[in-house]
């Protein structure tokens, strides 16, 4: 295999690739970020959007998303209150990064399952 640039520094490359999979690691951060590029959400648009969450595991989830500053909450001053999730600028630096994990889903599919 050929060997490509990928990491700068071996050590320092290996710690940034491991923060990486701190802030985004589980099975549900990532399709939550996908839901959310389509805009600004409710909770439940969330929950119905990412198939198979519970409403504890996506609170905890758009937590430590938040904490990250990748998810913007709004609480709206409605009665009953009103709760709104979005993406902040930093998530924005995550679209390329999707995008690609995207395409490689529906290529490794293809190539697995043949659809």
């Amino acid at each position: 295999m050929e060997k490509r640039n990928i990491v700068k520094c071996h050590a320092s490359g290996i710690r940034a690739v491991k923060d990486a999979m701190d802030v985004l690691s589980g099975n549900w951060k990532l399709p939550i970020l996908t839901s959310l590029y389509e805009g600004t959400k409710r909770f439940k648009q969330i929950s119905r959007e990412v198939e198979g969450i519970s409403d504890k595991m996506l609170s905890k989830e758009l937590k430590e998303l938040e904490m990250n500053q990748l998810v913007k909450r709004t609480v709206l001053d409605t009665f009953p209150p009103k709760v709104e999730y979005e993406l902040t600028e930093h998530a924005a630096t995550l679209e390329k990064l999707l995008d690609a994990m995207r395409d490689w889903g529906l290529l490794h599919r293809q190539k697995i399952v043949g659809k």
